[in-house]
């Protein structure tokens, strides 16, 4: 059978998570129109009968301007040094093909074989902008295959799930055919709040917000609920009052929203309770970001 890994690279807001999540069948890795929402690397495994692919999402390529972007940038930059195929991922618009020019020589020096993918041209205006679009990508390098895709709504996605398959070695799979992530539940209930919070707040106020999971007590009997105790972390005591909210509004709409996931990610009911925190700067010092698990 066909089994190997394939880094999912490109800038940020590309769509790189929504493609994770709409090849697997199952929302593994948050998502926001806000860039820069995915910080690790996410393990997501797609299975069929006679292949195995291991998909690291990763975060977008950008410049970074502060240790947390300088983290998340090396993560995304490691991972292509480890794969077996990379699938980059462009966002088909002005800023997507300019952010996508830019990473378009990161991607291509790390020598593995390459599938580009235009996505979201369910947004171009016109059907005769594509064309151009796919002409332009197809300069930037030696790329194996390049497939217009619309990730949100799986458009094309067969067809990119098909060219990778055929750059892939023959081997035996790397997990079982029931695996889906390594990640563990107490992980992706903190980012479900995370990106709650990215959905739901200003467009600067994501940037300085971490999530830690306090307490995690799994129910004794079925049917009673999963007890979660988390913490929200911001870096400025203005941050904290936006999350919270008039009279705890914000951080209700938040918990609510976050719950109603983690009841579908869980399979049965969730008590959550949610504190916010101020980290001062967290996100620009080394210490701030192992303390909170980055």
């Amino acid at each position: 059978m066909k089994s190997g890994v394939v880094a999912i690279a490109g800038a940020p807001n590309a769509g790189k998570s929504t493609f994770m999540n709409q090849v697997l069948g199952f929302k593994l890795a948050i998502t926001s129109d806000k860039p820069q929402t995915t910080r690790h690397r996410l393990l997501g495994v797609y299975n069929e009968a006679e292949a195995q692919v291991v998909f690291f999402d990763t975060p977008g390529l950008h410049v970074p301007r502060r240790a947390l972007n300088k983290v998340m940038v090396d993560t995304a930059l490691a991972t292509l040094e480890e794969v077996d195929a990379v699938l980059f991922m462009v966002e088909a618009s002005r800023a997507g093909m300019e952010a996508g020019a830019k990473v378009a020589e990161i991607v291509a020096r790390g020598g593995k074989p390459v599938v580009l993918a235009l996505n979201k041209i369910d947004l171009l205006p016109r059907k005769q902008e594509l064309l151009p679009l796919l002409e332009q990508a197809a300069g930037w390098g030696k790329w194996s295959a390049l497939a217009p895709i619309s990730a949100l709504k799986g458009d094309g996605c067969e067809r990119v799930l098909a060219e990778l398959l055929a750059l892939l070695p023959e081997g035996e799979p790397f997990f079982q055919p029931d695996v889906i992530t390594d990640l563990s539940e107490r992980f992706l209930v903190a980012e479900l709040i995370r990106e709650k919070v990215f959905r739901l707040t200003e467009r600067e106020l994501p940037y300085a917000v971490a999530v830690t999971v306090d307490e995690f007590l799994e129910p004794a009997n079925q049917g009673q609920s999963t007890a979660i105790t988390a913490t929200i972390h911001v870096e400025r005591p203005g941050q904290k009052a936006i999350v919270i909210g008039r009279g705890g509004a914000m951080l209700k709409k938040i918990g609510t929203a976050a719950r109603l996931d983690m009841e579908r990610l869980l399979g049965g009911p969730v008590y959550l309770d949610l504190f916010v925190r101020v980290e001062p700067k967290w996100s620009r010092q080394d210490k701030g970001l192992r303390k909170l698990g980055y």
